[in-house]
């Protein structure tokens, strides 16, 4: 059973555990002698460590992805904390615990999904109704769905992530309908709930998240517009312009062609759906960033992506 997490490496400490091998890359020293570099992961996070001697024994030993147990010790390297290694060892699978490497939800999966098919079943338009039917019936999609995180690290990075940011936008959806008028609440909740649907083959996740070939390759609007397509050719008479216009929904909920949206939003639906879905992945990735820093300082280290310091508010 794995003892030693990521977020409890401190400087002079020694380390004895397995971690997700990954980022594995050889270099040279200033003498020409190779070294090699890699990334060690759980579900706790990541440290960077390096290794410099007995390098091509121990790098042909295992692969980018694959269970390592370590032996070595965590250094101050300029501002940073590495581990480095001594000795480096494959670990198989079958004697790891997947949910000690992978973060997931805290939230109750199956409860999740049951008050996502009951929002979906208030939708009163028929071809809506069914389409979603088709999908929920579809015991390999829904296996898929519920375990899928919504991304590789911005927000919902994590088992049970995409059922979690999907519900939400679905209930943020709804409550934003009834505010509106002149908004078709049906098509808006459909796109709610099928707007990421293609993350279910983006990412893959069996030690780590990453992208799939084909999530690099194509993205998961692509995909995702791909899987509807394959749903509505099963669905008889399923009006064109309704097809179109809940495709419009997925092509734009990104925004802007910038962020990956072929095109911008350009229904009310599709605005709506836009911004709520932005909303919905700053709140909880920054939540999340806040949650990881130093509890005894007010404000949170820089965010990179979005390029700011977050107050966190002063203790007591």
């Amino acid at each position: 059973m794995k003892e030693t997490f990521v977020n409890m490496l401190k400087a002079g400490q020694s380390v004895d555990d397995i971690f997700v091998a990954m980022d594995k890359q050889l270099a040279q020293k200033k003498n020409g002698e190779p070294y090699l570099t890699l990334t060690l992961v759980d579900r706790t996070g990541d440290m960077k460590a390096v290794l410099w001697d007995n390098v091509e024994a121990i790098s042909n030993r295992f692969a980018a992805g694959d269970y390592v147990r370590v032996k070595g010790n965590v250094s101050q390297y300029r501002d940073d904390l590495q581990v480095v290694v001594q000795d480096l060892e494959p670990a198989s699978a079958d004697h790891v615990e997947a949910k000690d490497f992978l973060p997931a939800t805290e939230r109750d999966v199956e409860q999740m999904f049951s008050q996502l098919t009951q929002a979906a079943a208030t939708i009163q338009n028929t071809h809506l109704a069914a389409l979603l039917k088709a999908f929920f019936e579809d015991t390999t999609f829904v296996a898929l769905f519920k375990a899928a995180p919504a991304a590789k690290k911005m927000h919902h990075a994590y088992l049970g992530g995409l059922l979690e940011h999907t519900l939400s936008i679905t209930r943020l959806s709804d409550a934003v309908a009834t505010h509106y008028k002149g908004i078709d609440r049906d098509l808006l909740l459909a796109g709610a709930i099928l707007h990421d649907i293609g993350k279910v083959h983006e990412l893959c996740y069996d030690t780590h998240i990453d992208y799939s070939d084909s999530g690099r390759l194509l993205n998961h609007i692509v995909i995702g517009i791909e899987m509807l397509d394959e749903k509505i050719a099963v669905l008889p008479d399923f009006p064109q312009d309704l097809a179109l216009l809940l495709k419009h929904l997925i092509v734009s909920h990104h925004g802007t062609r910038e962020f990956g949206s072929p095109e911008p939003p350009k229904t009310l639906e599709a605005i709506i759906l836009n911004y709520i879905d932005d909303l919905d992945a700053k709140v909880t990735g920054v939540r999340a960033f806040m949650e990881a820093q130093d509890d005894q300082t007010a404000w949170t280290s820089y965010h990179r992506l979005l390029e700011r310091f977050f107050y966190k508010g002063k203790n007591g």
